[in-house]
């Protein structure tokens, strides 16, 4: 007789299918640093798979067990379990304990993230319900002594001291609003102990706490803070320091940190020749406050010198650190650290982060960005390969320009053979960035461009595919495009467009402007008579399709315009320039013998505008002054990895002052991102920042002497940024339209260069700031706000920010609760689909994606009047077609613009889904709001041969917020 079996319940299916998905969540020897605290205050292992098995139970209650049991269901589980466990070890890479309440949350929060939102709320209900009846059981249970909990510290088991954690909590509350209190902190703490806890972990339960409470206020990011902060304090000094007396202790520690950052050959030994006892008094210990929790968090992972993964820097020391490795060349050193000390520490300006690293340190290589060109001869490219990897290691990003390797089937006079094109190299450059990464702080980071005329671009285009031969891939470097006017012009004309090798032209490299055209045209007739091969010849309009669908779907390449880049140089007397950089905002010459070097910083711009909204220029002069000094001094001090780069950095001397918090300045003027106002705002900030850089440089020219290229430049020809426009137009025979208008006295600063000279080739260009913005809690360089309400992720983990201007308005307008808050969770940060917000409040706080971008594109262009190189402008585009695609690059082209970045992208359904109608993102409504609205009224957008269909829609592409490790635009 057969046994009888028993078919499995669809409930045992699903749990069996479940936990075969867990099984490949993260897991291993890390996940036994991890534990659980069960609602009843048991300490049980960490299992991934029982996150799988609610989440599978979430999707069962939703679409019943045939439809939780396919094949796309298990599939999201297996993903959304990987990214919760991810999540929560992030939010303690060290190992610890989450409340089970914690994952929970987590899985709540990743099921909103991926878009299932039935799911999520049928799971929020259920949590709501069994907390109902906990609660209930519990009303009707005899009520039960809590037991005393002990906790381990140093050896010792004692009794944990509920009023002194109490009194902490309530120190790092204080002075915030009677929103921020400490008694939600405190219960959210010992929900989160259990017995014999160790008190490190009390206290970082205790930030943890804190952490959870962010969203409900944004003042609790600064209570979170001070309570990192008592950890830093503790850690570093080996004791507890109350905040009031680190005004005193700063002093006495500080000579102690620098001897023993001298003694464990972390800090030059020429800081001890300083008078330390001077800087040490100059610390502000209350500007430890200023700080948010993410910036503190960030500054304590990856800034804050150690010894041993024991931290012994703390954030005044830190930036006192950096000042002082500026000043080093000084001569009146102290006096000097202490004007760099005060522009840093008080957040009006911060250098990038290479200089954060890096200053005062035994190996100071401080600059950002390094530019080189790639010759076409095999020492040439394994010398170019092998100089990526020295300036990868200590911390550089690179731009390679690759135009003058001969193309795919060109003739190889050596062997008699064929060449295999730029693509081979290409994903060796690839895979150098991987296996050299920056200094072990952060990935190798590199960008390659490729001029539209070369034969292999069409390859070259594809590059960042998920499919087709991985060989001739490249998924972990960036890709620009370096396109002359000449083939823009041929888009717009509808003409023809011929490719080459550049082995068998090889002029058109050095080329621009007229020069160009007339090189290109004579070998395009040479090419039509068979005279040059191989060659191809296709529709310009098909090739610039090709690359707007590749840079919708990859991502890559980016969109850059050679001849502005080289028209509008200063320095086209001594050079040309060959491509951008790693972040598009550096427009310096490179040859065989210079590899081009900048130096960057960023004024934060919201902290220069008084009480009135307008732009205080007396502190913006007094701080781009500082500003230049700091970045001038770089150039002297900085460790240069490869020859040419430091003859080329001493030569020139370039440097590139930049901004940051301009969406922060248009909150604090009331201004909506998508108005004019806001491009007028853009323009005239700009002109200012400009101004007095300019102005700067030519004071330290007076100072110290003019740089040693200045004869014959644009600054020698009395030729200053925006004048340059013309230079432009004539040679591009029209298409510039933009703005000239100017509210300062050029004519004083013109004179003024003519007498002094200039210490700097190049003075100004706008950085990512993808970090340092983060550390001072401003929106990153000219960015709109992404998001009201929004997960940052970075190398710390995962940190909710809030747009804590949006909360004080609507606190003052009394629509700030607990539903305004779901609401904003449920919308990705969007006020539109919120009827009870006020319309002037919906435009003010647009998000990134509300945006037209022919705004962003018309900001830039005012910016790009005044800049001498260039800027890292994202474009936000909400349900891309072909012809937006068209319309926004070629507006960027015909406005003046020298590079564009990231285009970042949202599906149709994300926008269905963030405004409650489709077509809102992206379309700013103007109706009973002067000055909002789509631009191109006043400024008409070329239109020409693109694609009408519809792109299909991806998702949002991100690159510090969906690559973590990647954060190499500083």
């Amino acid at each position: 007789m057969q046994p009888t079996t028993t078919a499995p319940t669809p409930a045992a299916t699903l749990h069996s299918a479940a936990t075969a998905e867990a099984a490949r969540a993260p897991h291993g020897a890390a996940l036994q640093h991890y534990q659980i605290i069960r609602r009843n205050g048991a300490v049980v292992p960490f299992e991934p798979n029982k996150i799988a098995v609610a989440l599978m139970k979430a999707f069962l209650a939703v679409h019943g067990a045939q439809g939780a049991a396919s094949a796309s269901v298990r599939q999201d589980v297996e993903v959304l379990t990987q990214a919760v466990v991810r999540a929560l070890m992030r939010s303690r890479p060290g190992g610890g304990t989450f409340h089970i309440e914690d994952v929970q949350d987590q899985v709540e929060l990743g099921l909103m993230r991926g878009g299932h939102h039935e799911v999520a709320r049928a799971y929020v209900l259920y949590r709501e319900r069994r907390a109902q009846e906990r609660a209930a059981q519990k009303a009707e249970a005899p009520a039960v002594a809590h037991p005393e909990l002990h906790v381990t510290d140093n050896g010792q088991r004692i009794a944990l001291d509920v009023p002194r954690l109490h009194a902490l909590i309530a120190s790092a509350c204080a002075h915030l609003g009677a929103d921020v209190k400490a008694e939600p902190i405190v219960a959210e703490t010992m929900r989160n102990l259990y017995d014999g806890v160790p008190m490190t972990e009390v206290y970082k339960a205790a930030i943890l706490a804190a952490r959870t409470k962010i969203e409900t206020d944004p003042d609790y990011t600064y209570a979170t803070a001070r309570l990192l902060l008592h950890t830093i304090l503790k850690e570093v000094l080996g004791e507890e320091v109350s905040q009031a007396d680190m005004a005193t202790r700063y002093a006495d520690y500080f000579p102690t940190f620098i001897q023993k950052g001298v003694d464990n050959e972390l800090l030059n030994p020429e800081l001890l020749n300083f008078d330390l006892a001077r800087l040490g008094a100059a610390l502000k210990a209350e500007r430890d406050l200023q700080f948010d929790y993410l910036g503190l968090q960030t500054l304590y992972d990856r800034y804050f010198l150690h010894v041993r993964k024991t931290r012994i820097e703390l954030p005044q020391a830190f930036f006192m650190r950096v000042a002082m490795g500026l000043a080093l060349n000084e001569i009146d050193r102290e006096t000097r650290a202490i004007e760099f000390y005060e522009v840093l520490s008080s957040f009006d300006f911060m250098s990038s982060t290479p200089t954060l690293f890096n200053s005062g340190t035994l190996r100071s290589q401080l600059s950002s960005c390094y530019l080189t060109t790639v010759p076409d001869d095999l020492d040439g490219i394994y010398e170019s390969i092998k100089e990526n990897a020295l300036l990868s290691k200590f911390a550089g990003g690179l731009g390679n320009d690759w135009t003058r390797v001969r193309a795919l089937g060109s003739h190889i006079k050596g062997t008699n053979g064929e060449s295999q094109g730029v693509v081979p190299f290409l994903k060796v450059v690839n895979d150098t960035a991987v296996a050299v990464n920056q200094g072990g702080k952060r990935k190798g980071a590199v960008c390659a461009y490729l001029e539209t005329w070369h034969l292999d671009i069409e390859e070259f285009l594809e590059l960042r595919k998920n499919t087709g031969d991985d060989r001739r891939r490249t998924h972990d470097m960036n890709t620009a495009n370096w396109i002359p006017d000449l083939f823009m012009k041929r888009v717009m004309e509808k003409g023809p467009w011929t490719l080459f090798s550049p082995s068998d032209v090889p002029d058109l490299h050095d080329k621009f402007g007229t020069a160009f055209e007339e090189a290109y045209t004579a070998y395009e007739a040479q090419a039509a008579r068979g005279e040059i091969k191989p060659t191809k010849t296709l529709p310009a309009t098909d090739l610039w399709r090709k690359m707007l669908s590749m840079l919708f779907e990859t991502g890559h390449p980016w969109i850059t315009f050679k001849d502005p880049c080289n028209l509008r140089s200063p320095q086209q007397h001594v050079g040309v320039v060959h491509s951008s950089n790693l972040c598009t905002e550096i427009t310096l010459n490179t040859n065989d013998a210079e590899t081009a070097v900048c130096n960057l910083g960023s004024v934060n711009l919201a902290q220069h505008l008084s009480a009135d909204g307008q732009i205080d220029h007396d502190k913006l002069k007094r701080t781009v002054s500082t500003a230049m000094r700091m970045l001038d001094n770089v150039i002297d001090i900085n460790y240069y990895a490869v020859k040419k780069a430091r003859d080329s950095n001493l030569r020139h001397r370039p440097v590139g002052l930049g901004i940051m918090g301009f969406q922060d300045a248009l909150y604090l003027k009331r201004t909506p991102y998508a108005s004019m106002a806001a491009v007028q705002f853009a323009d005239q900030s700009m002109e200012a920042v400009c101004y007095y850089a300019y102005w700067a440089s030519t004071e330290l020219s007076a100072e110290r002497g003019r740089y040693a290229t200045y004869k014959g430049s644009l600054w020698d020809r009395g030729i200053l940024p925006q004048d340059s426009l013309d230079i432009l137009a004539q040679h591009r025979g029209g298409y510039v339209e933009v703005d000239r208008s100017t509210t300062l006295d050029w004519d004083a600063l013109r004179a003024k260069i003519a007498r002094d000279g200039m210490r700097n080739s190049n003075c100004v260009a706008i950085a990512p700031t993808a970090t340092i913005s983060n550390i001072i809690g401003v929106d990153a360089s000219i960015e709109p706000c992404f998001g009201n309400l929004s997960v940052k992720s970075n190398l710390s983990g995962e940190f909710t920010v809030i747009n804590s201007y949006l909360v004080k308005d609507l606190k003052r307008l009394g629509l700030w609760d607990e539903v305004m808050m779901m609401d904003l969770k449920h919308f990705d940060g969007s006020l539109w689909p919120i009827d009870r917000v006020p319309q002037d409040m919906k435009e003010l706080y647009c998000t990134a994606f509300e945006v037209e971008p022919q705004w962003l594109v018309e900001a830039a262009a005012r910016r790009q009047k005044w800049i001498d190189q260039a800027q890292s402008l994202n474009i936000y585009m909400a349900g891309a077609s072909g012809k937006k695609l068209d319309d926004t690059y070629k507006l960027a082209w015909t406005r003046g613009l020298k590079t564009t970045y990231y285009l970042r992208t949202t599906s149709a359904t994300h926008a269905e889904k963030s405004t409650g109608r489709i077509g809102q993102l992206n379309a700013v409504p103007s109706a009973g709001h002067t000055g909002t609205g789509s631009p191109s009224a006043a400024a008409p957008v070329a239109t020409s041969a693109a694609p009408e269909a519809e792109v299909p829609a991806t998702d949002i592409k991100f690159c510090a917020i969906d690559d973590p490790g990647c954060e190499a635009c500083q």
